[in-house]
């Protein structure tokens, strides 16, 4: 899949084999994790050889605040959990990746991480489509609230 920023990106293959292409934001590709148990996306800033938050320019940082935060409301807007987490852990995949992952009680492994909890469980096919299809139109219709300011 080529990206739209920079031809000399590469996206980690474990990540390629793990999720599915959602959409592109300005800095990020969004990507839904394939594993029916837990609505998780990722995003994944399109810039080669980024490892760590740190390493980031000062804008490209801050886009990826404002889309992190964006993936966070469409998240719990379309599924109603009680719970986001937020990670970069790059301990397996040290390409600079960000979880964004709606958790509520009674999920597997609540509330335990979700990291090496039993076996992946991928989508249907159709299902896949479904969940994709409903994240690309809440992403049209989501805006992040402005704070109350006198």
């Amino acid at each position: 899949m080529p990206y739209r920023d920079d031809p000399g990106f590469q996206l980690d293959r474990r990540i390629a084999w793990d999720s599915e292409h959602v959409l592109w934001l300005e800095l990020c590709e969004l990507r839904l994790m394939n594993d029916c148990r837990w609505p998780w996306l990722l995003l994944i800033p399109q810039r080669p050889g980024l490892e760590e938050l740190h390493e980031m320019e000062p804008l490209d940082r801050s886009m990826l605040s404002v889309e992190s935060t964006f993936a966070a409301i469409t998240l719990k807007a379309t599924t109603g959990c009680q719970k986001i987490n937020m990670a970069s852990l790059g301990n397996a995949v040290r390409q600079l990746h960000v979880h964004v992952i709606a958790r509520s009680e009674g999920d597997p492994n609540w509330p335990g991480p979700v990291w090496d909890h039993g076996e992946r469980q991928p989508y249907e096919a159709e299902k896949l489509e479904e969940v994709i299809s409903k994240l690309r139109t809440a992403f049209d219709q989501v805006s992040i609230p402005a704070s109350e300011e006198e």
